[in-house]
């Protein structure tokens, strides 16, 4: 037994407790200058992008969690409502939605000292919310780990290799000296956050760093089955049989070009009763075929036609997101609305394919 105590002793120190240490990158953001203006207590409210993922809603709520237990006033606001497989996660009672609570959240962008813009690089990524957050006087700060962060913002943190912004936030807290302030419910939403931006570590996450801070949630209480299971096993029968008949019936495979599509029309999604969050992960399985480099989800929503691309290797699918859809996210996940017909909007997807057919046949 005290053998054991000793060998797990010595594994925390040499694995876990380099990470106690302050982080380089942040020193090459703002970071002490946020870190000064959270010495007295502030009125803070913290946003992210609309259609929040994982990432969005757990790196929002951890940073309320650690907010809120140094002693500043803090609400948490999101563009339109999140997907019921994230409502479990703490804090989320805590959540107010423009959409459904438009009046109740302009007075709170009004009365804010301080503005946290959480995993989005653009105000424009706000929607509705968009306007009332440019008129605010609150400083904004961006956290953010997507390329080419817009001039929208007074600080920021920004890091692209990063995993996720969830982990973002853990160097931010642990940068602030308030390591041990992360509790389980923190440590809970980052974890979320981690494994819903990576794929359950199966890309964007090749980087040691990621690991151990995994690790160090771990140690700090969280039950990462169990998690796994809110966020992943909890589909609908509707939302399975979606899945099933996209896959089945609309799956378009271009093997001249490794590319591969879906394209969904509202008929389509009312006749499975389609829910806020119900397509997520479904371009996935169009990029988990061999030899498809390149995947793409259409679906109709709200008058707009929502776009999600994947890829493989070096292939950036961000700048086929800027370019051509007005959109942008990561080199190998990227999203976009397009004010097209879904059948224009597809057209534009298959005569981008002969451009980059060289690319495509070797991504890597």
């Amino acid at each position: 037994m005290v053998f054991y105590k000793r060998v797990k002793l010595t594994i925390y120190l040499l694995i876990l407790q380099p990470l106690h240490g302050k982080s380089n990158f942040l020193k090459k953001n703002d970071f002490l200058s946020i870190h000064s203006l959270l010495q007295q207590p502030r009125k803070i409210l913290i946003t992210t992008h609309t259609n929040p993922d994982g990432d969005a809603i757990g790196s929002s709520l951890a940073l309320f969690g650690y907010l809120k237990k140094t002693g500043h006033s803090v609400q948490v606001m999101i563009p339109d409502p999140d997907p019921r497989f994230l409502q479990w996660m703490p804090f989320h009672d805590n959540l107010l939605v423009f959409d459904k609570d438009k009046e109740i959240c302009q007075v709170h962008i009004r009365e804010a000292d301080l503005i946290f813009c959480v995993d989005f690089n653009s105000l424009g990524r706000l929607s509705n919310a968009e306007h009332d957050f440019r008129q605010s006087s609150a400083k904004k700060i961006l956290i953010d780990h997507h390329t080419q962060p817009a001039g929208d913002f007074d600080f920021m943190i920004s890091n692209t290799q990063t995993s996720s912004t969830s982990e973002l936030i853990y160097d931010f807290i642990t940068d602030s000296g308030d390591k041990e302030k992360i509790d389980t419910d923190m440590a809970t939403c980052i974890y979320a956050g981690i494994i819903t931006d990576t794929g359950s570590f199966s890309y964007s996450c090749n980087y040691e760093k990621t690991y151990l801070i995994t690790a160090d949630l771990y140690h700090r209480g969280i039950d990462g089955e169990h998690i796994h299971r809110l966020v992943y096993d909890t589909y609908s029968e509707s939302r399975l049989r979606l899945l099933g008949y996209a896959i089945s019936e609309k799956l378009v495979v271009l093997p001249a070009y490794h590319a591969a599509y879906i394209a969904l029309t509202k008929e389509e999604l009312d006749r499975f009763n389609h829910q806020i969050g119900d397509t997520e992960d479904i371009v996935n399985y169009a990029l988990s075929i061999e030899d498809v480099n390149f995947a793409a989800l259409f679906y109709e929503r709200e008058g707009i036609v929502k776009v999600s691309l994947r890829s493989k290797g070096k292939f950036s699918v961000n700048d086929i997101a800027r370019k051509y859809f007005d959109g942008g996210g990561h080199v190998n996940a990227a999203g976009a609305n397009s004010k097209l017909s879904l059948k224009d909007t597809v057209a534009v997807f298959e005569n981008l394919l002969p451009v980059f057919q060289e690319q495509l046949n070797s991504v890597y």
